[in-house]
């Protein structure tokens, strides 16, 4: 299945995403299942499998009369405001890695173990919110598209070979990063954390839609023109290891959200560097769950 949360009106919501972008809105239609569902998509994820059923069977018996279009809604991150810091993943296509070090004149090193780094909840936003770019605060905003995780299913030590039954689903994240905020303060974020610098969506895949995530491909373009594209299947660091390495010791609660990393084409590497300016237009893509879109717009201060 997959999972849109969304705002009409004043009335924040969530649904399921149909054929044809038709939209069941579990919101309301949850109020008259035998079992009400959860008011939002994380406490949706949070009441586990039984609530997965009853969507399933709302979705079954859905009728033309009980769906809306997808259009008539505004979609949002599919969880607005996660109860948790985002995990990200760095350096984890060798690609990435190898443009990285070539930026900087120096030898290139490969990571012998996950490198890990969080955004604050206050940097996410959804499909096609703007990113308000700051030249007070930072001059080289960069982009980062990537694949994210939405943990299901609580867990600590968690075995990579058990690592697929924590996941829930599956959704698009741009890692928008200020590179001489990360480069000054030395440590990373401070650089990834800035307001509205995680755009994500536009829907959740569930897991079990999902054959092979390793063939997931994404890409970005900034103003049409390609920049990034690469599969899953070439992370240095696989999705159960992520898994395995990030709960050693820490506890993954359902709704926890894990960015995967970026493959190679960001702007800073490029000779000479492209940095994204008020008017670009981001598009991130991956095979499978859909286009998350970006505008870069200019920061006004009041």
């Amino acid at each position: 299945m997959r999972f849109a949360s969304f705002i009409d009106g004043q009335r924040a919501g969530y649904g399921i995403v149909l054929a044809g972008d038709h939209l069941l809105d579990l919101t309301a239609a949850g109020k008259t299942a035998a079992q009400p569902l959860p008011a939002d998509l994380a406490g949706f994820i949070a009441a586990g499998a039984p609530a997965l059923e009853i969507a399933r069977q709302l979705a079954d018996r859905a009728d033309q009369a009980s769906l809306r279009s997808i259009a008539s809604v505004r979609l949002v991150a599919p969880i607005p405001r996660p109860a948790k810091n985002v995990f990200c993943i760095g350096r984890n296509y060798l690609d990435h890695v190898a443009e990285g070090y070539r930026a900087r004149g120096t030898e290139t090193k490969v990571p012998e173990v996950p490198q890990i780094f969080t955004k604050p909840p206050t940097a996410v936003i959804g499909p096609d919110e703007p990113f308000a770019l700051d030249a007070a605060v930072s001059a080289k905003i960069d982009y980062e598209v990537e694949l994210a995780l939405i943990i299901g299913k609580a867990g600590r030590d968690i075995p990579a070979e058990r690592a697929w039954d924590h996941i829930f689903g599956f959704t698009i994240l741009n890692d928008i990063t200020a590179r001489d905020l990360q480069r000054r303060h030395e440590q990373w974020f401070k650089g990834k954390g800035l307001d509205r610098s995680c755009p994500m969506g536009p829907v959740v895949v569930t897991r079990d839609e999902i054959a092979d995530p390793t063939e997931f491909e994404l890409s970005l373009t900034v103003n049409g023109e390609a920049r990034q594209r690469a599969k899953v299947g070439q992370m240095i660091f696989p999705i159960p290891t992520i898994i395995a390495s990030l709960s050693a010791g820490l506890t993954l609660e359902p709704g926890d959200i894990i960015a995967t990393g970026t493959p190679s084409g960001v702007g800073y590497a490029m000779d000479p560097p492209r940095y994204l300016a008020p008017g670009d237009h981001v598009v991130c893509t991956i095979s499978g769950i859909g286009r998350l879109a970006t505008p870069i717009t200019a920061y006004e201060r009041t």
